[in-house]
C-alpha cells in the first residue's frame, strides 16, 4: 500500500472555479454567514464529499463534516479544515482554500489507496468571519466545541438585524441543540486539528517563501465605540486657545500611539495596532470645530504583554490630552480575544514533512485570528500552514499562485498520512 499519497489538485481548482461562480457578487465574492452565500458553498461542498463517498455529517450549528474512515474507528480523529463564509465583497482563497486542501489530501488518500488508521475529517466550520456578520467571535467552532455560550444566539446579524438564532432557524438548523452546549469535537475524541490557510500580509510574498508555519495565533483588546467628545463652535470666530476640538484630540492620541508601537518594537514585542475608524459625526461641518469625534481601535499581538502595554499607554495619553484640550475620553466596552499558541509537536511534525518534500517554508505568527485559536483554547493540539498569497485579503484582489496552494497541500497531505499512519 503506498505511503506517500498526494494532493488532488484538479479537483481543488475544480472547486475554487465552482465557489466563485456560485458567490461572485459582480465585484468580489460575499459568502454571507448563515445566509444565503455561506449556504451555496456548503451545498457544494457536501455534494463533492458525497461523490467522494466520504461519511457526511452536519451538527445542530450547521458545522460540515467529511470523513475517510480509518482502520481503528476507536482511535481519535485528525481533523483537517477552515471556514467557507467570507467578508462582504471579499476574495476567493480567505477560508476556502483550507476546506478545499483538506478534501484534496483525503481524496488524495483515496486515489492512491491509503487508508489512515484514524479517521481523517474535513471540517467546513460556519462563520468565521463573524465581525463582518455578526458581533462575536468564532461562533461555528464554539458551537462545534460545545464552548458557544447561549447568550451568543441572540446577537444580532449586522445587516439584517436578526439574531443568530433566527438565521440558524431559517436554513433548517437547531439552535436549541446548541444551547445545550454538548460538543462535537473534544479532546477525548479529536487528536489533533490543522488548518491550512492563505497569509493574510505580504511576508512569505516579500520573502519569496511559498508556506508558513505558524506559532502562535494573536489575543485582541479591542474598542469599537470610542468618542471624543469636545464642543461644537464657529470655526472661524473661535482662537485656537478657546478651542475644544475632539477631531484634534483624536489625531493627537492616534500619532503618539503610533509612536509608541514603534518604541515597543524596539524593545522586542510583536504587535499590530490599527484605528480601524477616525471620524468627525454627522453634525460636522465646514464651519464648525467638530464637537465629536468617533473611533475604533484594534491592538493585537501573539504575547499580550505588547498589547497590555498599548493599552497602558492608551490610558495614559487619553488622560493628558483630557488637560491639555479640554475634551474628554468615553472608551465604551471593551472586547477582545486571548492568544493561543500553536502546538508545538504540530509545528515540528510540519516541519519534517516540509524538508522530507524540500518545500521552503518559514516559522511565523499569524496576524489574524482563525478558528484554531477555538481549538487551541479547547485543549485539543491545533496547528496552520500559512501559503503565500498577494494583495491581502478581505478583498476582491486577493490572490494566490496555484503552486503556492500544491506546496501546503503537499505539506498537509504528508503531514496527515504520518499522523494517520
Amino acid at each position: 500500500m503506498p505511503t506517500d499519497p498526494t494532493p488532488d489538485l484538479d479537483l481543488a481548482a475544480h472547486l475554487f472555479e465552482a465557489l466563485h461562480e456560485k458567490t461572485f457578487d459582480g465585484i468580489g465574492v460575499t459568502r454571507d454567514a448563515y445566509g444565503p452565500g455561506e449556504q451555496a458553498a456548503h451545498d457544494l461542498i457536501r455534494a463533492t464529499a458525497e461523490g467522494l463517498r466520504l461519511e457526511i455529517d452536519t451538527d445542530p450549528a450547521g458545522n460540515l463534516y467529511m470523513t475517510l474512515p480509518g482502520s481503528d474507528r476507536q482511535a481519535k480523529r485528525i481533523v483537517l479544515g477552515s471556514h467557507l463564509d467570507s467578508v462582504p465583497q471579499g476574495g476567493d482563497y480567505d477560508g476556502a482554500a483550507g476546506v478545499l486542501a483538506g478534501l484534496a489530501a483525503v481524496a488524495g488518500m483515496q486515489n492512491a489507496g491509503f487508508t489512515p488508521r484514524r479517521d481523517t475529517t474535513v471540517i467546513a466550520i460556519r462563520a468565521e468571519e463573524a465581525g463582518a456578520w455578526f458581533p462575536i467571535s468564532y461562533p461555528g467552532s464554539n458551537a462545534a466545541l460545545g464552548r458557544l455560550p447561549p447568550s451568543a444566539l441572540g446577537v444580532r446579524r449586522l445587516d439584517t438585524g436578526r439574531t443568530l438564532e433566527e438565521h440558524m432557524r431559517a436554513l433548517g438548523l437547531d439552535p436549541a441543540a446548541v444551547r445545550t452546549a454538548k460538543p462535537r469535537l473534544s479532546p477525548d475524541n479529536t487528536a489533533v486539528y490543522l488548518e491550512l490557510h492563505i497569509e493574510q500580509g505580504p511576508v512569505l510574498d516579500a520573502e519569496q517563501i511559498p508556506i508558513g508555519i505558524v506559532t502562535g495565533i494573536p489575543g485582541s483588546r479591542r474598542l469599537r465605540a470610542a468618542r471624543v467628545l469636545g464642543e461644537y463652535n464657529h470655526s472661524g470666530a473661535t482662537p485656537r486657545r478657546y478651542r475644544r476640538d475632539a477631531a484634534i484630540a483624536l489625531a493627537e492620541l492616534a500619532h503618539r500611539l503610533d509612536d509608541h508601537w514603534a518604541t515597543l518594537e524596539t524593545e522586542g514585542h510583536s504587535l499590530v495596532c490599527t484605528f480601524c475608524v477616525l471620524a468627525t459625526t454627522a453634525e460636522a461641518s465646514f464651519t464648525k470645530i467638530p464637537g465629536e469625534a468617533r473611533f475604533q481601535l484594534d491592538i493585537r499581538g501573539v504575547n499580550p504583554a505588547g498589547v497590555d502595554a498599548m493599552f497602558a499607554e492608551l490610558h495614559r495619553l487619553t488622560r493628558l490630552i483630557e488637560s491639555r484640550r479640554g475634551v474628554r475620553f468615553d472608551l465604551g466596552d471593551e472586547t477582545g480575544s486571548t492568544a493561543s499558541p500553536m502546538d508545538a509537536t504540530v509545528q515540528a511534525g510540519l516541519a519534517r514533512a516540509a524538508e522530507a518534500l524540500t518545500i521552503p517554508y518559514r516559522c511565523m505568527p499569524s496576524g489574524g485570528g482563525h478558528d484554531a485559536a477555538a481549538f487551541a483554547q479547547a485543549d485539543i493540539p491545533a496547528g496552520m500552514l500559512f501559503v503565500r498569497s498577494q494583495h491581502g485579503s478581505h478583498n476582491p484582489n486577493e490572490a494566490m499562485r496555484m503552486e503556492d496552494f500544491a506546496a501546503g497541500c503537499a505539506v498537509l497531505t504528508r503531514w496527515a498520512a504520518d499522523m494517520a499512519a
